[in-house]
């Protein structure tokens, strides 16, 4: 029996790895979702023949047809021209000059629409996750690397060059920081990220520093960021440093963040936020030093609640928005 729903939307996480779909209703419910291997070496026209078969999986799963469909939002991990959804440039897709919203238009039948995925991430957080009920929000997410997405009134603040938001290229560190993929030496993503806390902690274990995480890396051959998080959980000392350190540098940037901003709150996501509160115990203490209360009022930083579904809802939000 087809189901009963005044409007439905295509919501699609898009990344390298792995594309997210899901098919949303107008209050935020996934009704159908699904994840799929992006088959980023057949080329970027594939990629979106993928999206139409899971779109048509999904459709058939819940007795709908494509009409009934609102359009579709996608979140893509992209430098982009907001206005035509056009990719100048997609490293981990292998997409250069690509028009994305005219080509997936052609190919599904549907209307697009297109942002950043740290940007859609942040939407669906606000929408339905621990960002409902605030319109004002700075949202991060600490994964591989470090994205952001500044929500004011309820919208995305894109900023002129549509790259508001980009916290992870902050520097944090001036002289003799890490290099970032981005050509800079010292931005945040080098120390807040799975991949800096593993290089702090790796190079600590290299100066001589006693930790239970050398029987890690001798055993495993290297380390990763939840190793750290296992460790300082169990009261490592090297590892409570560690987080320790990304605390600071994550406290010290939001709080300037939040005297520039002023959000209702902060929502920190992605998989580096697992490690609980030996990590967000830091984070806070740090920003209460560096925020200035008079003017950033009692601002929460609360943890993502909607994980992996954050960008497919957020995407369709996307759609929904323009209603």
């Amino acid at each position: 029996m087809k189901l009963k729903q005044d409007k439905w939307y295509v919501g699609i996480d898009l990344g390298g790895t792995a594309i997210k779909l899901a098919i949303v209703n107008s209050n935020g419910e996934i009704a159908y979702k699904e994840s799929q291997p992006t088959q980023v070496a057949e080329g970027g026209d594939r990629i979106l023949h993928q999206m139409d078969e899971m779109i048509i999986r999904g459709i058939e799963d819940l007795a709908l047809k494509k009409e009934d469909l609102q359009g579709i939002g996608i979140g893509a991990p992209a430098f982009l021209d907001l206005e035509r959804g056009y990719v100048y440039e997609a490293v981990n897709l292998g997409w250069k000059d690509y028009p994305l919203k005219d080509r997936l238009e052609e190919i599904t039948g549907l209307p697009v629409v297109v942002d950043n995925d740290a940007n859609t991430a942040a939407l669906g957080e606000m929408w339905k996750g621990a960002g409902s009920g605030a319109s004002d929000l700075l949202v991060i997410t600490l994964g591989t690397g470090v994205g952001g997405g500044v929500i004011s009134k309820g919208k995305i603040f894109h900023g002129s060059r549509g790259t508001s938001g980009e916290i992870g290229h902050v520097t944090v560190v001036t002289k003799g920081g890490y290099r970032c993929n981005c050509g800079k030496q010292g931005c945040l993503e080098t120390l807040a990220s799975a991949t800096g806390i593993v290089k702090l902690a790796t190079d600590a274990l290299k100066e001589g520093t006693s930790s239970t995480l050398a029987e890690t890396l001798k055993a495993n051959g290297a380390l990763e960021a939840k190793d750290v998080a296992f460790a300082a959980d169990a009261g490592d000392e090297l590892a409570l440093s560690v987080l320790d350190q990304v605390g600071f540098y994550l406290g010290w940037t939001l709080g300037n963040y939040a005297v520039l901003l002023n959000p209702e709150k902060i929502v920190v996501g992605g998989g580096v936020s697992r490690a609980g509160e030996v990590l967000f115990k830091p984070i806070r203490d740090y920003y209460r030093q560096y925020a200035l209360p008079h003017l950033t009022g009692d601002i929460e930083i609360v943890a993502a609640t909607l994980g992996n579904d954050a960008g497919v809802i957020g995407s369709a939000w996307l759609v929904h928005s323009k209603e």
